[in-house]
């Protein structure tokens, strides 16, 4: 009985505030209108004093591209940005639609430097007809010649003046470029070691640890699969570069770089101990640093533990 009182009583409130039957739709769609346009107006205040966002979106070229933007419709600021995200092919294939846009100097220039950092023609005054869309598709073309022949790949980047012909321009440019076939490029820096001597100038192992620095120098100058004499060279240099880059610590651990020598040979042996699923028995720290010790006596074993905690818990120095 109280429930239905309760009913009528509000049914009748509802009536009086004019919610009830065409009323109550009526406020409703007046509600909802009003949210809509504090919505739209909302949306145009963030997009003041810039690009009105909402403009642009309702902006159509033709009946044909409804919900399509052209880029040419929107300042070139945001057009140039929107194309920077594309690889070569889908700018190449966006060209077909925004020629000017697409073949824009400066969106190539960005293309061959994310990929190929240095190259002697970047410094040079470019010749007459010169253009970064051509040099993107000579360097790729050079770099997969590189990757079938290091030495046919040098001598094409010579022949199009992308390189000079110096030891000091070869290194910089595999220094700074990703695309190589690194097994190739092993091979090539085993027979030109005026440039491997160039390549290992530039890398900079100041305040880093020996492992963490080991394995910065063997991801760009890749460790050969087997020991040889090879091997011996790249730790060697290794060895005196990082006594160069470190001279306060050396002095401090009283290390020379044949004392290096020795500890980088011995973090390549760990790392294979440690990480070879055909050893069983892994050497103990205990173990490595009682090794480690007899080759180098004058290295501390807090240092040489240190050394083995990093193998252990980061991994292989040269994979």
């Amino acid at each position: 009985m109280g429930q239905g009182l309760w009913r009528v009583a509000r049914n009748q409130q509802l009536q009086h505030q004019g919610y009830g039957g065409q009323g109550y739709l009526t406020r409703e769609h007046g509600r909802r209108t009003a949210t809509n346009n504090v919505s739209n107006t909302s949306h145009r205040k963030q997009a003041q004093g810039g690009i009105d966002i909402y403009h642009l979106l309702k902006t159509r070229k033709s009946k044909e591209q409804e919900g399509f933007i052209n880029l040419e419709m929107l300042p070139p600021e945001l057009s140039f940005t929107i194309l920077s995200y594309l690889n070569a092919t889908d700018l190449c294939l966006a060209s077909c639609v925004w020629q000017d846009l697409a073949n824009d100097e400066l969106l190539w220039q960005g293309l061959c430097k994310s990929t190929w950092g240095h190259c002697s023609i970047y410094n040079k005054n470019p010749p007459l007809g010169f253009s970064f869309r051509k040099l993107y598709m000579q360097l790729d073309e050079g770099s997969l010649t590189f990757n079938a022949n290091p030495d046919e790949g040098v001598n094409y980047f010579m022949s199009k003046g992308i390189l000079d012909d110096s030891p000091k321009e070869i290194a910089k440019f595999i220094f700074c470029t990703r695309t190589l076939n690194w097994k190739k490029l092993r091979i090539y820096l085993d027979e030109r070691r005026d440039v491997l001597d160039d390549l290992v100038t530039l890398h900079n192992f100041r305040n880093q640890f020996l492992p963490n620095a080991l394995r910065e120098f063997f991801r760009h100058i890749h460790a050969p699969e087997e020991r040889g004499e090879y091997l011996e060279t790249l730790i060697t240099k290794f060895s005196h570069r990082f006594c160069a880059c470190n001279p306060d610590l050396m002095r401090e651990l009283g290390l020379s770089p044949d004392a290096v020598y020795v500890l980088c040979y011995s973090l390549i042996l760990l790392s294979i101990d440690l990480t070879s699923p055909h050893v069983k028995n892994k050497m103990s720290k205990r173990e490595f640093i009682r090794n480690t010790r007899r080759a180098a006596q004058n290295i501390s074993e807090d240092f040489v533990g240190h050394l083995y905690d990093n193998i252990y818990l980061i991994g292989h120095v040269a994979a």
